[in-house]
């Protein structure tokens, strides 16, 4: 699944993929809600493979996630950060490959794998693959796309809080993803 975190179907309106503080049609201000981590909700399911890709900026993890899901025996989902026109990226789309990576570096966008055959074998089946990330580029990393500079220029006084909560959001699902990545998986020998 490509992950444009808009409808890119419909000329870009927002949708429960769309990260706070980003302007889309029906949410011209900045969207005001967290979006929605579909991949995390599918492990929840504890028999489906899921992962997030970056492919600018893991080549290595993007394989290693393509490979797994297609040697899974059982449903897969794989879910890919897709810069598109809509985020308006002041590089230009060219340089997508280059937004995936700053996208990942800051903290925006984070690689990880879910392999329930993994947990078969009493191991955890989730893997954290991104780097502490660079938290003080996150804010740079918004204003190099017009979906988020905008909101800088029509809203400055919302634009601080509303850059400070995707920061903290990003920052919540990092620290949720590394929590997940620690924890103890088969039999407990003290049970």
């Amino acid at each position: 699944m490509l992950d444009t975190e808009v409808y890119s179907n419909t000329g870009g309106q927002a949708s429960k993929a769309t990260p706070i503080g980003a302007i889309a049609k029906f949410a011209a201000a900045g969207k005001r809600v967290r979006k929605k981590d579909l991949g995390l909700i599918a492990s929840t399911y504890g028999y489906v493979y899921a992962a997030q890709i970056a492919m600018g900026a893991d080549n290595a993890q993007c394989l290693k996630a393509i490979r797994e899901a297609e040697a899974y025996d059982g449903p897969s989902i794989i879910i890919a950060y897709a810069p598109c026109i809509n985020h308006g990226i002041k590089a230009g789309m060219g340089k997508a490959q280059a937004e995936e990576q700053a996208a990942v570096a800051c903290g925006y966008w984070h690689l990880w794998r879910y392999n329930p055959q993994l947990e078969a074998e009493g191991k955890n089946p989730f893997t954290l693959d991104s780097k502490e990330p660079n938290w003080d580029e996150f804010e740079n990393f918004l204003k190099g796309e017009v979906r988020y500079a905008s909101v800088l220029k029509q809203y400055p006084d919302e634009a601080a809080e509303l850059f400070a909560a995707a920061k903290e959001n990003a920052q919540w699902r990092y620290n949720n993803y590394r929590r997940l990545a620690r924890q103890q998986w088969g039999v407990d020998p003290e049970a």
